[in-house]
């Protein structure tokens, strides 16, 4: 399913619609490299609660983040029906373990609103703004802001 706004412009880019159990999120497609299901992580000793653990790829060490835990959300118990989104984190690859991916969406910034002055700090510092579209409210985070350059991805 897609949803492209009408009489787009150059600046149009594209954002990866999710879901975390009631609220959709969405990420610039530039940096996701590869949606796949479900695979158990390994834990790894010492690591931050939203580590669930790092997975195998293709010879490569993958960490796995709950998304929903490192927004500050209820902890996700992760089944055969989530998916991890593998996305471009700065340096790093990081695994992002979501609810379901939704959506391509394509929109402008026009579209994209401020974060509300009602959100608490920690939201505004990873929330890059909300998308109204159609009832659904969807907000755009930036990777970046979610794993700060100090902040190790792996215990």
């Amino acid at each position: 399913m897609s949803y492209a706004i009408k009489n787009m412009t150059q600046g149009a880019r594209e954002l990866i619609a999710f879901r975390i159990g009631d609220q959709e999120f969405c990420v610039d497609v530039m940096s996701v490299r590869e949606i796949r299901g479900w695979t158990p992580a390994t834990p790894m000793p010492h690591a931050p609660p939203h580590i669930l653990g790092v997975i195998n790829l293709r010879g490569a060490v993958l960490p796995i983040v709950d998304l929903s835990g490192r927004l500050g959300m209820k902890q996700a118990v992760p089944t055969a029906r989530h998916v991890i989104i593998v996305a471009q984190v700065k340096r790093k690859v990081v695994g992002l373990l979501v609810d379901a991916v939704s959506d391509i969406l394509t929109v402008t910034d026009e579209i994209i609103q401020p974060t509300p002055e009602i959100s608490s700090d920690h939201e505004r510092q990873f929330a890059r703004g909300i998308l109204a579209i159609d009832s659904r409210m969807i907000c755009l985070i930036e990777l970046e802001t979610l794993f700060p350059e100090h902040e190790s991805l792996a215990a």
